[in-house]
């Protein structure tokens, strides 16, 4: 619950800040993969789905810690060689 109230709050604070570009570090707890995105959606089961910056895959995450960042920290990320 915790987390879908936190993933609420990131989303709220993304539609308030309008045409401003908001940056998210997404990372699986589970598997400890981290993806960078800047966008952010919920579905119907709690889950969270985005397109990861890195691989360009969609991601569908049911569990998930999700951090809004700096752009200085996401362009970092998304420079990083991805992880297999």
């Amino acid at each position: 619950m915790k987390r879908l109230v936190t993933a609420a709050a990131i989303l709220g604070a993304a539609i308030i800040a309008g045409g401003c570009a908001t940056y998210y570090q997404v990372k699986e707890p589970a598997g400890g993969q981290t993806y960078y995105t800047t966008e952010i959606e919920e579905t119907k089961a709690g889950a969270v789905k985005f397109k990861d910056k890195k691989s360009g895959s969609t991601i569908t995450l049911q569990n998930s810690e999700i951090r809004e960042i700096e752009e200085d920290d996401y362009e970092k990320g998304i420079s990083l060689p991805v992880q297999k």
